[in-house]
């Protein structure tokens, strides 16, 4: 109605890509518990989920229906038991970043819903450094 897309659109956007990846690449399944003793390592899942607490959203340019969109998603910082996401969202065939955003997650124990004194799990951990992106040295 208003010709830009609505607020809530960019947050499942940004839910979107972070819990894609968080599937794919960092064995976060929330449709089975993790069996440790399973014979089949396929559907072992992590026996730790990750809860939002902290987003955000600044907004650059308007896009709307239909521009077809593009983001990238970087983790901006990592800490023991949480990192924080950003996601940018580009409209296809222009480089101007249109909208930025992102959230904290802190990843706790699946049973117990708090945070576990080992931080998050390793293979989480070093899925999630693949998308470090380091500031560039200053010259």
């Amino acid at each position: 109605m208003y010709a830009h897309l609505n607020n809530t659109v960019y947050a499942m956007l940004f839910d979107s890509i972070v819990n894609s990846y968080l599937i794919t690449h960092c064995g976060m399944d929330p449709f089975s518990m993790n069996n440790n003793s399973s014979s089949d390592k396929t559907t072992a899942s992590s026996n730790q989920v990750a809860i939002m607490v902290n987003s955000y959203c600044d907004y650059f340019a308007s896009v709307s229906f239909p521009d077809v969109l593009d983001l990238g998603l970087r983790v901006a910082k990592l800490g023991s038991s949480s990192v924080t996401y950003e996601v940018g969202v580009f409209k296809r065939g222009e480089e101007a970043v249109k909208t930025v955003g992102g959230y904290t997650h802190v990843f706790v124990a699946r049973e117990t819903m708090r945070p576990t004194k080992s931080g998050m799990e390793e293979k989480i951990r070093r899925e999630l450094e693949k998308l470090m992106v380091q500031p560039k040295a200053r010259l």
